[in-house]
């Protein structure tokens, strides 16, 4: 049997039609019909009301993005993503959060941080009087007041919050924190022993870093150094990345005479921020405290390089070459700080007094009365107009020999 092709009706097979104008039409009909449709979805999209929602969403998305550069120790950047979010929702107390711990660390990481404690004071003020019910936000705002030295309305405040939440892990860190500045070093190790404890379990242990911390903190003012290390290095554990917890533990290591320890503690700083002035002051002290004075000179010469507004650099540079005998380099340095201190208003009673004394005894050694007596002219108005932090007097009739 034979296949036929030409008369069979296999599936494959078309067949050509004329075309004629129904088709055209139809399909004309059919496009304007889409661009129709087409034009009203779009203006629909433009037109619609915004979703409530999608702010909320950004505002997660910043919040999600500053917890990751907190946990990366980049507290610039976690501050920036921090603030982003509360720009999209202000009362969104975990990015208050975020932005004040990150402000609150910044601010002892470096020489020239201290107004980020203000401005965590502000921040979580602003948040706090938007949603004045909220726990969190009352936490954190006692947390930012009891970094910013003032203690009794930071225990006030967390005092209110525990009432209400006992196990609020943040809430009990600002008062141990509160207590402690206050003079309450007991009260302080009793309240932050049970934050860690809290902060296991309250909010996923977010703040278990802040509580051990505070313990550290606690034990220190107690004068158990070796317990206050056991604690910081329990806080570093948690994030290795911020700066603040090397200079702590470097700070109780020298409590105990490690130097060594210090020492690793403030090239750990250097690590992570390679240009950070602070490190290299405290390796300065380090070194004079060993009397390296060679390697003391050049970590404080690098400081009053790096940060010649600093009078502290400049003190301690005049200082070390007081110690090594050169008396026209300490004046002349030691006549830094004391310039710097006098120009930027700086209260007579926070100055450093050394600047002022050794550069009069660099003087009297040197036999230059005139700087001799102009320096301890500017000291006697000073004492006169406010309690100065040190002696130093001359007989009436002057200094010997001018």
């Amino acid at each position: 049997m034979r296949i036929i092709r030409s008369q069979s009706r296999l599936t494959f097979r078309t067949r050509r039609r004329r075309p004629g104008c129904l088709s055209f039409v139809m399909l004309l009909g059919v496009m304007l019909g889409v661009g129709a449709l087409s034009s009203a979805t779009l203006n629909g999209w433009i037109n619609a009301p915004r979703d409530p929602a999608a702010p909320d969403a950004q505002s997660a998305d910043r919040r999600r993005a500053a917890a990751n550069a907190f946990a990366a120790g980049d507290l610039d950047a976690a501050v920036d993503a921090a603030r982003a979010a509360l720009a999209l929702n202000p009362v969104d107390a975990a990015a208050a959060a975020l932005a004040a711990r990150a402000l609150i660390y910044r601010s002892y990481a470096d020489y020239d941080r201290a107004r980020d404690r203000d401005a965590a004071v502000q921040l979580t003020g602003d948040a706090l009087r938007r949603a004045p019910d909220s726990l969190d936000l009352q936490a954190v705002y006692a947390f930012a007041l009891a970094a910013n030295d003032q203690p009794a309305e930071a225990a006030q405040i967390a005092d209110r919050v525990l009432e209400r939440q006992p196990m609020h892990a943040l809430a009990r860190t600002a008062q141990s924190l509160a207590y402690g500045s206050a003079g309450g070093f007991e009260i302080a190790r009793r309240e932050s022993e049970r934050a860690v404890m809290d902060s296991v379990t309250f909010a996923s242990g977010a703040f278990a870093l802040d509580a051990q911390r505070a313990l550290a903190i606690a034990y220190g003012d107690l004068g158990d150094y070796a317990r206050a290390l056991t604690s910081v290095a329990e806080a570093i554990a948690l994030n290795d990345q911020i700066v603040l917890l090397y200079f702590e533990r470097a700070l109780y290591a020298l409590q105990i005479g490690d130097t060594d320890a210090a020492t690793v503690a403030y090239f750990q700083v250097l690590a992570i921020d390679p240009e950070n002035v602070k490190a290299r002051l405290r390796l300065c002290e380090v070194s004079s405290l060993l009397r390296e004075h060679e390697q003391a000179i050049r970590y404080c010469t690098d400081v009053t390089e790096r940060a010649p507004a600093w009078s502290e650099g400049w003190y301690r540079l005049g200082r070390e070459f007081f110690l090594v005998g050169d008396f026209s380099a300490a004046q002349s340095r030691l006549n830094r700080c004391s310039s710097l201190q006098t120009m930027q208003n700086i209260p007579v009673e926070e100055r450093r007094f050394e600047c002022w004394y050794l550069q009069g005894q660099a003087a009297e050694i040197r036999g230059d009365c005139p700087a001799l007596i102009a320096t301890y002219n500017e000291y006697r108005e000073m004492s006169a107009a406010a309690q100065v932090d040190g002696a130093w007097t001359y007989p009436p009739e002057g200094p010997s020999g001018c």
